[in-house]
């Protein structure tokens, strides 16, 4: 609705370019729950999913490639872009060119430098430039927010994150692919996940050492890797991204002066996600989960053994991405995320490929 008057928005219409899991999954059933969006145009060359998207979400146009979309543009007011890392620069850049605010599924670029001549492109136009970090609106993570702001762990210390699966048979395509062209690999996949959440909470890293490896019969990229951060504020963040952990480790454990805070599972939205549930306006519970999966906070002892007080967790919350976005738009704001983020998070995980490679830790801005 309008704010001023009360009457309900024209909806600003999205062309989206990619139908696999990001566009099926995330962008497309989020960008229709959004009031003041609308699902337009969806881009794909597959027949299957040319009618999946038709069937999801009826009403939309299917097109088999960009240049079809682009051709639409006039009638576009944003361009989501979901499809192999590989093409999102070039898509990004062309949908800046030719007008159109952007959204782009992380990671936005191969490297930083990328992020931020997209970002100047998008200065330059005038036009926004947002990158989809849909985990920071992941239930746990909220609550650890919650929890930092609030005081209640003291100052922290020590910052754990574990985005760990099981998967001991590659699936193979492009986010498995060997070829550096691909932006494959999990340092780049989940690692762009975790590494977005230790800025956010923490701040700028100061130095980087990561360890990378291909550990599975038949992979070509990276599926098992640790990351370390030193943040310039002094906090550590230890970050595991992992497809070959035979047993997970908390999701989160954050250690500060005064309290920790442990927290097993996922957050429940992807899941829920997948199986079709869409998240509505009329207050339907969304992203909430049971209290036997609660994160406790306590001090001396383990969360295992009974130790420290169950903290509830927060509702995650994926539609404020897009809602956000949709604001952003008709009020001229910045996106949630921005590319200046997504740069800082790109300098991290090239530091860490070099880290890797090199077996030392790197200094951010000091040259490689």
């Amino acid at each position: 609705m309008d704010g001023t008057t009360g009457t309900p928005r024209t909806p600003l219409r999205v062309g989206l370019i990619g139908y696999g899991l990001a566009g099926s999954v995330f962008h497309a059933p989020l960008i229709a729950a959004t009031e003041g969006l609308a699902l337009d145009t969806v881009v794909t060359a597959d027949p299957d999913r040319q009618r999946q998207a038709v069937a999801e979400h009826p009403g939309v146009t299917t097109v088999a490639d960009a240049d079809a979309l682009f051709a639409r543009a006039g009638g576009l007011d944003l361009i989501v872009i979901a499809s192999p890392n590989r093409t999102h620069v070039p898509l990004a850049r062309r949908a800046l060119e030719a007008g159109l605010p952007v959204v782009v599924d992380k990671p936005l670029a191969a490297t930083a430098a990328e992020a931020e001549e997209l970002a100047a492109l998008a200065d330059e136009r005038g036009l926004l430039l947002g990158v989809f970090q849909n985990r920071r609106w992941d239930n746990d993570f909220r609550t650890v927010r919650k929890l930092i702001d609030d005081g209640a762990l003291g100052r922290v210390q020590r910052f754990e994150s574990r985005f760990e699966r099981w998967r001991p048979r590659p699936k193979g395509g492009w986010r498995e692919s060997g070829d550096p062209a691909e932006i494959g690999g999990l340092l780049y996949d989940l690692g762009s996940h975790v590494v977005d959440q230790a800025l956010h909470l923490f701040g700028p890293a100061a130095t980087v050492y990561a360890e990378t490896d291909v550990r599975r019969e038949g992979a070509e990229a990276d599926d098992d890797t640790f990351i370390a951060i030193t943040h310039v504020s002094g906090v550590r963040s230890h970050l595991w991204v992992s497809a070959t952990t035979a047993q997970l480790g908390p999701r989160f454990r954050v250690l500060g002066s005064e309290a920790g805070f442990v927290k097993y599972g996922l957050d429940p939205q992807e899941a829920a996600l997948r199986e079709g549930l869409r998240p509505t306006a009329d207050g339907t519970a969304w992203g909430v989960e049971p209290e036997c999966a609660w994160g406790r906070l306590g001090a001396g002892e383990s969360p295992q053994t009974g130790g420290g007080e169950p903290v509830p967790t927060l509702p995650g919350d994926y539609p404020a991405y897009y809602a956000a976005i949709e604001e952003a738009l008709r009020t001229g704001g910045r996106p949630p995320v921005t590319a200046a983020e997504a740069a800082d998070a790109l300098r991290v995980l090239e530091a860490a490929r070099t880290s890797a490679a090199e077996g030392r830790a790197v200094r951010i801005g000091a040259g490689r």
